[in-house]
């Protein structure tokens, strides 16, 4: 799977979101999408899924099928999960059955929330839906949009298996972050999205702990400058405490 020279704009004289973006996508490989918020990521990765048409260049090798993860599960809806799910995988053309749905429910720990209506769910639980119908068919393609938000730490622990059985099998998967959390799931590549370019880099092979020595009143504005472009802030000490 590639992008080709790859261009996004919103209305005709609207400025370009992404600029003659290239890169190749290999099967049974991870790759992380990274930038600061709004450089472009989630476009993208719209772009990607094929829920956005490029305004120029083209997507090639697209696999059948796409399991699209976007960063808020549209809960808006008057179903049920199990409704939901159910419908969810009528559209790809398999007729889901009970047992099918109940050990997804089961795995991501949503089992007592079956018959509670999507509009009804926080945040959290409405993205491990979101993260059901990507898999209920076995994706090709699975794109993953900031997928931690909201979920608690047992689901988090499962994304990385989840990620693995996509990838074991021959496809392909594409997640975006910009806090740092891709850890986990080892990606392969990594594409660098600034001012709508992308660059292309091999994965960091281990993190590296950096410390960083602000004034206090600074330390609110830094530490949300490291986050927004992509660093983990383990913790935040004052210098008594780290003279100690």
């Amino acid at each position: 799977m590639a992008l080709q020279n790859v261009s996004v704009r919103f209305g005709r004289r609207g400025p370009w979101v992404l600029s003659g973006v290239n890169g190749v996508l290999p099967r049974g490989t991870v790759t992380a999408v990274t930038g600061r918020n709004g450089a472009g990521k989630t476009t993208l990765l719209r772009v990607l899924a094929g829920v956005l048409p490029a305004s120029r260049g083209s997507v090639v090798g697209r696999p059948a099928v796409v399991g699209w993860v976007p960063e808020r599960f549209p809960a808006e809806q008057a179903w049920t999960v199990r409704q939901y799910l159910t419908t969810a995988g009528r559209v790809r053309g398999l007729v889901v059955g009970a047992a099918a749905i109940s050990a997804w429910a089961e795995r991501l720990f949503l089992t007592p929330f079956l018959d509670t209506r999507l509009s009804e769910l926080s945040k959290g639980t409405a993205q491990k839906v979101g993260l059901v119908q990507a898999l209920l068919v076995r994706p090709g393609l699975l794109v993953l949009d900031e997928p931690w938000e909201g979920l608690d730490a047992a689901t988090r622990s499962e994304l990385p298996l989840l990620v693995q059985e996509v990838i074991s099998a021959g496809g392909v998967c594409v997640v975006s972050d910009h806090r740092g959390e891709l850890a986990g799931l080892r990606p392969d590549a990594e594409w660098r999205i600034a001012e709508g370019r992308l660059t292309s880099v091999a994965a960091s092979a281990e993190a590296r702990v950096i410390e960083v020595v602000v004034d206090a009143g600074e330390v609110a504005a830094v530490v949300a400058a490291l986050r927004a472009d992509g660093h983990v802030v383990r913790s935040v000490r004052s210098a008594e405490a780290v003279s100690r």
